[in-house]
C-alpha cells in the first residue's frame, strides 16, 4: 500500500509539473532560474536522461520488462524494511514517463543542470533516487552479518530459516 501511495504521488507531481511547464514555455525555450539551473521544454524519445533514443515501442518494451522484474523482486522481498520506498519511486517514475510516451510519443524533460547534464524531469529523478535506494537496501541486506551461532552450519541455517 505504501509503495502504491508513493507511486501515485510521483505520477501526479510529475504530470502536473510537465503540464505547468508546457503552459509556461514553448517547446525548445529555456528560462534561467538560478546560476546553473534552468527550465527547458524539450522532448526525449530515449530512456531516462536521453539514454538510448530510439523507437518508443522498444523503449516501452524495455521499461515493461524492468517493471515486471521490479514487481517480482518486490513481491519476493516485501518483508525487507523500506523496500516499498524505492519500489514506489521506480514504479511512479516509469508510469509518469510512459503516460507521456502514450500521450505524445516522447517524454517532456524540463530541468537543466550545468556541465552538459541532459535535461530530465521529476519521473527521471525519482527513478534515479529509487535505484540508488534499492541498491543501498540490497547491499545493506547482503552485507549484514548472519545471526548464527559458531556451531551452526549453512545447512542448520537453512533448516532454522524455515521455522522463523
Amino acid at each position: 500500500m505504501k509503495a502504491a501511495l508513493v507511486g501515485v504521488v510521483v505520477v501526479v507531481s510529475d504530470q502536473l509539473s510537465k503540464h505547468l511547464l508546457q503552459d509556461m514555455l514553448r517547446q525548445g525555450a529555456e528560462r534561467k532560474l538560478l546560476p546553473g539551473l534552468a527550465l527547458v521544454n524539450t522532448r526525449n524519445q530515449g530512456v531516462a536522461f536521453g539514454v538510448q533514443p530510439g523507437s518508443s515501442l522498444a523503449v516501452s518494451a524495455v521499461v515493461g520488462v524492468a517493471l515486471l522484474a521490479l514487481l517480482v523482486y518486490f513481491v519476493r522481498h516485501s518483508e525487507r524494511k523500506l523496500i516499498w520506498l524505492p519500489t514506489g519511486l521506480l514504479l511512479g517514475g516509469a508510469v509518469g514517463n510512459v503516460i507521456d510516451r502514450v500521450r505524445q510519443g516522447s517524454v517532456t524533460d524540463f530541468i537543466k543542470l550545468p556541465l552538459g547534464w541532459p535535461p530530465f524531469n521529476i519521473a527521471d529523478a525519482c527513478i534515479t533516487v529509487g535505484v540508488l535506494i534499492l541498491v543501498a537496501l540490497v547491499w545493506q541486506q547482503d552485507s549484514s552479518p548472519q545471526a548464527t551461532t559458531p556451531s551452526e552450519t549453512p545447512w542448520d541455517q537453512a533448516a532454522n530459516h524455515g521455522r522463523s
